[in-house]
């Protein structure tokens, strides 16, 4: 009798360590409990999100081995003499503009974006900014494709 006690309570402790059990509607799931939860911050969307503001930034230079970065999305000014280059990145001082390098073909122009912390030991939060930089161009884009060159 005493190993049936201690099989049965046993069973329980089991089926309640779960969060399982058959005939609890506080166990069963919510409307809102079926919707998809993100839990990676430091990634940022595929593409942007009407409203989503950029922060506008200057190339700074002087970072710790600056790497290419891919930007987003490019907006051409009304006259085609520069353009709005926006991209997703992380928090200064890990995560600054170094430079930008823009070099201009007959049918294209390419853009490479280069970031780099600029304190050997900073430390920051894990988490996406929206940036945007101006870029100059030394003629109109006109028909010229954009290319972004980290890619």
């Amino acid at each position: 009798m005493m190993t049936t006690v201690l099989l049965a309570a046993g069973s329980l402790l089991l089926t309640m360590g779960c969060g399982n059990v058959p005939g609890d509607s506080a166990a069963s799931p919510r409307p809102e409990d079926d919707q998809p939860v993100s839990t990676d911050v430091g990634s940022p969307p595929a593409t942007s999100t009407p409203g989503t503001k950029a922060s506008p930034v200057r190339p700074e230079g002087n970072t710790i081995n600056p790497r290419p970065i891919p930007f987003e999305q490019t907006e051409p000014s009304a006259d085609g003499r520069s353009l709005k280059v926006y991209w997703w990145s992380g928090v200064e001082p890990c995560h600054v503009l170094d430079r930008v390098e823009v070099k201009e073909a007959a049918g294209s122009v390419t853009v490479t974006l280069f970031e780099g912390p600029s304190e050997p030991d900073a430390i920051c939060v894990q988490i996406a900014v929206r940036k945007m930089t101006t870029v100059d161009l030394k003629a109109p884009l006109d028909d010229r494709r954009i290319v972004d060159g980290a890619k």
